[in-house]
């Protein structure tokens, strides 16, 4: 297990898109969907610290959760593959073809379907002993990469915009933009940050999902603010979605995918056309990756 610490550098570039103009709101944007084709986006940051872990600890391979479309769980399988260590996938559900469950079996990760009770399970008191039995000795991750090991590991993406901001002609910002599906990206921003930018989150889940919960126990209070920008539901893909997302890459031409970025994009944007951020401000949006999901939509 090596060649995991050799994080790649995310560029950073400015965005130009039309309902930002009206208001003078300038966004640059870290590409981390770009930092490689399979270990993409902010997961090889959410897995850095327990990769570190594993290796330390002689594990034979890791163990994590997810389901049939996850991006966790994909660049968990694919990092297994290109640096030599095992992987096992609990998936929530019964049993699907998608293309990124064929990806994982591909890359080499057993795979266990857990059904829909036994998924729900995975936060009770107990849930990891009959796996660590099963597979002894290997380190088990939790759903997402969420915790504060990959909160950690999400402090190094603040390093990686910080280094860039003459590329984009700032010498500062005044806050984050990002979509927030666990919380941990965001509290590990919040943790590097230590208050001098603020951190929005954009809840790409219902708030009953324990999103805010999460990022309160792993950062505290202060120093970010979230946003609801779920549109009803877990996964809930609706045609002003779709639509929007048609429009801000024929713009741009950034990709996005409907869970999380497209979704936080949409919500920036109603913020604001609602003028919740004054003329002048500038803005890192974090293009988190997630983009092979994307398959499952089309």
């Amino acid at each position: 297990m090596t060649g995991f610490d050799a994080l790649p550098v995310a560029p950073l570039h400015r965005l130009t898109l039309d309902w930002l103009r009206p208001f003078g709101v300038e966004l640059a944007v870290l590409r981390l969907d770009l930092i490689d084709p399979l270990i993409s986006g902010n997961k090889w940051f959410k897995l850095l610290e327990h990769l570190r872990l594993a290796q330390q600890a002689g594990a034979p391979g890791v163990i994590s959760l997810g389901g049939a479309h996850s991006n966790h769980l994909h660049a968990l399988a694919a990092a297994g593959k290109r640096f030599g260590f095992a992987t096992a996938g609990l998936l929530r559900g019964h049993p699907q073809d998608t293309p990124t469950v064929r990806d994982l079996q591909a890359y080499g990760m057993h795979l266990h379907w857990l059904g829909y009770a036994d998924y729900r399970a995975r936060h009770q008191t107990g849930f990891w002993l009959p796996w660590q039995q099963r597979y002894p000795g290997w380190h088990c991750v939790p759903e997402g990469g969420g915790g504060s090991l990959g909160a950690k590991g999400c402090a190094l993406i603040v390093t990686q915009a910080k280094q860039q901001l003459a590329k984009v002609g700032w010498s500062d910002y005044d806050g984050w933009w990002l979509a927030a599906g666990t919380g941990t990206t965001l509290a590990g921003l919040v943790l590097a940050e230590r208050g001098e930018h603020r951190v929005h989150g954009a809840l790409a889940v219902p708030a009953g999902h324990g999103v805010p919960e999460q990022v309160e126990a792993l950062a505290g209070r202060n120093g970010y603010h979230l946003y609801d920008a779920s549109r009803g539901g877990f996964a809930k893909v609706d045609e002003a979605l779709l639509a929007f997302i048609d429009a801000s890459e024929a713009e741009s031409a950034v990709p996005l995918e409907p869970l999380y970025t497209g979704k936080a994009l949409m919500a920036l944007r109603d913020q604001v056309e609602a003028g919740a951020f004054a003329p002048g401000t500038r803005l890192i949006f974090l293009h988190s990756g997630g983009l092979q999901g994307r398959r499952g939509f089309v």
